[in-house]
Parts: structure tokens; C-alpha cells; sequence
């Protein structure tokens, strides 16, 4: 016979305990909202700082990935000339060779003590022998070059082959570079997103004034490194106001190493693109005292910012994302060292 007991009505005791824990859970819930409040302004602008600069770290190497590429994708292309002048001898050499053996079939198709015995003159034979000789000896010339011709043609193949290897993996590398670029603006951009619409003008506003202050600066009376130095200074001064822009050079638009690099090439001097190889372009400067106008000055124990030093502890540079060409304190970056190009 079934059985029709009521359902047991849980516990005063067990209601008690549900409802103190589902009170515990919406108290952890307002504390946790409460100790994860909404960024500052400041907060926020120090954290897009810090991605922009870990941005300028990847995009100088990008920059270096690109500046390889370029130099392999000429190299390919000297190398693909050389393979196929060397092949256009090669063949050459062949149908020198396929004439000398013809002529040595046409001379010498007779055993020579049978051309002897059969020639009336005998004078005759030996001019025609001496000739065969030489034929002879073409062909072994034209042999060993076309042997030696085979040996480059294959090394500069072999060669070729390896260049082409490196631009593929340069070009990988140049496009996980470009993503993680991207990928850090985008973050800064999202942090900046949650900013009201006043903070971030005001933030644009600080922008504005720094920029305003860089029309006067004061240089002291900066003398500049050298002849070279100071035409790549007032190269580098022609393009305040510009904007900063990842990966550029020129002439519009620059990111740091590419408004040093342009600079010194309107001088007549060619640097390297990227800050980091920059560093090595000439004589290293320690102190700060003893850098002169045009001097290039190095920033972050990575070298991943690079301007020129302007006089009087000022700088001349293409700073970040949203800023311009302009004049700042050598003390608003960790000062690494100086070089006299």
C-alpha cells in the first residue's frame, strides 16, 4: 500500500543558516564592489603611460624587424641577379664547349699514325695537329671554368635559399611585433574609455599645455656637438608640432628613433633606425654635464626611447601617442647615457 506521508518542512534551525549565509554572500558581494572602485583619473593616466611605453618597447622592435627585412629583401634581389648572370654564362661556356668538341671531332675523327701515313703532306698533318692540341686544351679550360661556373652558381643558390628563410622568419616576427603594438594601444584606449568625457579632456588639456610649453623652452646657450650634429638638431627642430605616430619616419610623422634617425639623415649622416642600435652610432656620454646640442640621449634601461639633447637639461622629442614633436626636461624619463655621432 502506498504510502502518502507530508513532506518534511525543513528546520527553523536550517532556515536560520540559509538565510545568514545568503546575507554572507551579499555582504562579500558589496565589499568586494566597494574595494574594486572605479579608477582616477591619475590611476588610469599612469596606466596608459605604462602601455604606451611597454607599446615604444615593441614598436622599436618592429622597427629593427622591418629595417632587416628591407636589408634582406635587397640582398635576395642581388643575389637572384648574380644567380641568373651566372647562369646566362654557364650557358655560354656550354655552347663554347659543344663548338670546341665539334672542331675536335671534325679534326681528329681519324687515328693520327692512320692521317700521317694517309696525308701527302706531312707539314700539312703537323699544322693540323698542333691545332688539335690546342682544341684539346680549350676544352679542357672550358671544362674546369664551367665546373668552377657550377660551383658558385650553386653556393649563391644555397645562399639565396638561406636569405629567403630569414625574411620569412623576419616577416612572422615583424607581424607578431605589429600585434602586440596593436594590442597594447588597444588596452590604453579601453583604459581611457572609462573616463568621463571631462577627464579626458582634461587629460587632452595637460597635453596642450605641455606642448605650449615646449614653444619656451629655454636652451641656454646650447653649442652644438659638431657641424653635423647641429644641421641634424635643426632638422629635428622643424618638425616640432608634428604628431607621433608607431613605426613612423618621416617625413609627417615620427616615433622616437624615427624623428633621429630622419634628422641626421637630412645632415648627410646615416644612423641606424632603431633606438637600441642608435645607441651605438658614436661616442658614449656618461654625465649629463659634458652633452652638447645634437648629442642623441637614451632613456629606460632597455634604450627603447632615444631624443636629441636641446641645452640647459632639455630634450628634443616625439614623446607618445597623442603628443608631439616637442622640448621636455631630460629629468621626466630615467636618463641612461648620451652619443656624440
Amino acid at each position: 500500500m502506498a504510502s502518502h506521508r507530508r513532506p518534511k518542512q525543513p528546520s527553523r534551525t536550517r532556515v536560520t543558516v540559509l538565510t545568514a549565509t545568503a546575507a554572507a554572500a551579499v555582504a562579500l558581494t558589496a565589499q568586494t564592489a566597494q574595494a574594486d572602485p572605479k579608477p582616477s583619473k591619475s590611476e588610469v593616466k599612469a596606466k596608459v603611460d605604462k602601455l604606451y611605453e611597454e607599446a615604444e618597447h615593441a614598436t622599436e622592435q618592429y622597427n629593427g624587424a622591418k629595417e632587416k627585412q628591407d636589408k634582406l629583401d635587397d640582398q635576395i634581389d642581388a643575389l637572384q641577379d648574380k644567380v641568373a648572370r651566372g647562369q646566362e654564362e654557364l650557358n655560354t661556356l656550354r655552347d663554347s664547349l659543344g663548338s670546341v668538341a665539334s672542331a675536335q671531332y671534325r679534326s681528329g675523327g681519324i687515328d693520327p699514325s692512320v692521317q700521317l701515313f694517309l696525308s701527302g703532306d706531312p707539314d700539312t698533318y703537323l699544322e693540323k695537329a698542333s691545332a688539335l692540341d690546342q682544341l684539346g686544351a680549350k676544352q679542357t679550360e672550358a671544362i674546369q671554368e664551367i665546373q668552377a661556373k657550377q660551383r658558385t652558381l650553386a653556393q649563391q643558390r644555397q645562399e639565396a635559399q638561406g636569405k629567403l628563410k630569414d625574411l620569412a622568419e623576419t616577416r612572422e616576427e615583424l607581424g607578431a611585433k605589429k600585434k602586440e603594438v596593436q594590442s597594447k594601444l588597444a588596452a590604453a584606449q579601453k583604459l581611457l574609455n572609462t573616463l568621463t568625457a571631462a577627464e579626458r579632456a582634461a587629460l587632452a588639456a595637460d597635453e596642450s599645455r605641455a606642448n605650449r610649453a615646449s614653444a619656451r623652452a629655454d636652451l641656454g646657450n646650447a653649442v652644438p656637438a659638431s657641424q653635423r650634429a647641429a644641421a641634424a638638431f635643426s632638422a629635428a627642430q622643424s618638425k616640432i608640432g608634428s604628431p607621433y605616430v608607431y613605426g613612423a619616419s618621416g617625413p609627417s610623422s615620427f616615433d622616437c628613433s624615427g624623428l633621429t634617425s630622419w634628422a641626421y639623415a637630412q645632415a648627410g649622416v646615416s644612423i641606424p633606425r632603431t633606438s637600441q642600435a642608435q645607441a651605438s652610432a658614436g661616442t658614449r656620454i656618461s654625465s649629463q654635464s659634458q652633452l652638447q646640442q645634437g648629442d642623441l640621449v637614451f632613456f629606460y634601461g632597455d634604450l627603447h626611447h632615444v631624443g636629441f639633447y636641446a641645452g640647459n637639461g632639455q630634450v628634443l622629442h616625439a614623446p607618445k601617442p597623442g603628443a608631439s614633436v616637442r622640448y621636455e626636461s631630460i629629468n621626466n624619463m630615467p636618463y641612461m647615457f648620451g652619443v656624440r655621432v
